[in-house]
């Protein structure tokens, strides 16, 4: 029994031998050469792949931007990155635009009604299919899927249950927008002034917003009445303002009857 035993142990160890040998051979033979290119690209990455890029992480924006693609993706890298990547290529560095999320929801717990209580998954998207936890179809859900998916450590939930970016932390790299299932967290020029409305309640009927949420979007236009450069119209019955024309001279801010119209940016 003991001799059947070494000789099996025997033959099994000949056996791995054998195969770890064929798998280094086969290794060497169909190995693919890395593009030294490429491994340069990745080392001036941050290596966060958070996928702010549109790729699957910096492996694969290094070897989309070694084939000739944009460098000016990386929004974690910010323009050092920028810089790095367009001195590697030999190319002109483009304009860096920093962009920052900002929550475009003001029902937070003490302003929005709730539609009861939830008692389901606690995650936004799991309460989305469940019909939300607020009595508005539209607003913030609360559970922060936008804080867990954050790799920056940029958003936190405040009290009221709505989400705030640390805009000195934020990479601008859209995970938290993309995982909104709600759609509320838009992303807007750091540098530049600009106004915004802060709710995303699309129901046009004036009575029923108020019911749901003391601060909602109510449709009256006077924004749009009232804005000296006429940059603002009602779109889907939400104020979209054209900041190609806006000079956030603060009118609609101050016009707004629920002051939903906010300024973000420089203040000048």
């Amino acid at each position: 029994m003991i001799m059947i035993i070494l000789i099996t142990a025997a033959v099994a160890a000949c056996i791995a031998l054998i195969l770890g040998l064929a798998l280094g051979l086969f290794r060497e033979l169909f190995k693919v050469e890395e593009d030294p290119l490429i491994e340069t690209i990745r080392e001036v990455l941050p290596g966060a792949n958070c996928g702010g890029c549109g790729f699957p992480g910096c492996d694969g924006y290094a070897a989309a931007v070694a084939a000739g693609g944009d460098i000016s993706q990386c929004s974690a890298g910010g323009k050092a990155t920028i810089d790095s990547l367009a001195e590697i290529m030999g190319v002109s560095a483009a304009a860096h635009k920093p962009l920052v999320p900002v929550c475009c929801c003001l029902g937070d717990s003490g302003i929005a009604e709730k539609r009861g209580l939830y008692t389901g998954i606690s995650t936004c998207q799991g309460a989305k299919l469940a019909g939300g936890t607020k009595l508005c179809n539209w607003g913030c859900i609360g559970f922060g899927d936008c804080v867990t998916v954050c790799k920056f450590d940029a958003i936190s939930m405040g009290s009221g249950g709505l989400p705030a970016v640390n805009w000195g932390k934020c990479t601008g790299c859209k995970a938290c927008v993309n995982e909104c299932p709600q759609g509320i967290l838009r992303m807007i020029p750091k540098d530049k002034k600009i106004v915004l409305a802060l709710c995303t309640n699309r129901n046009p009927i004036r009575s029923a917003i108020r019911k749901t949420c003391r601060l909602g979007c109510i449709k009256c236009g006077i924004c749009v009445k009232q804005c000296p450069e006429q940059c603002i119209i009602i779109n889907n019955g939400i104020p979209l303002v054209d900041y190609n024309k806006c000079n956030a001279c603060g009118t609609c801010e101050q016009k707004c009857p629920t002051k939903i119209m906010r300024a973000f940016g420089p203040r000048t």
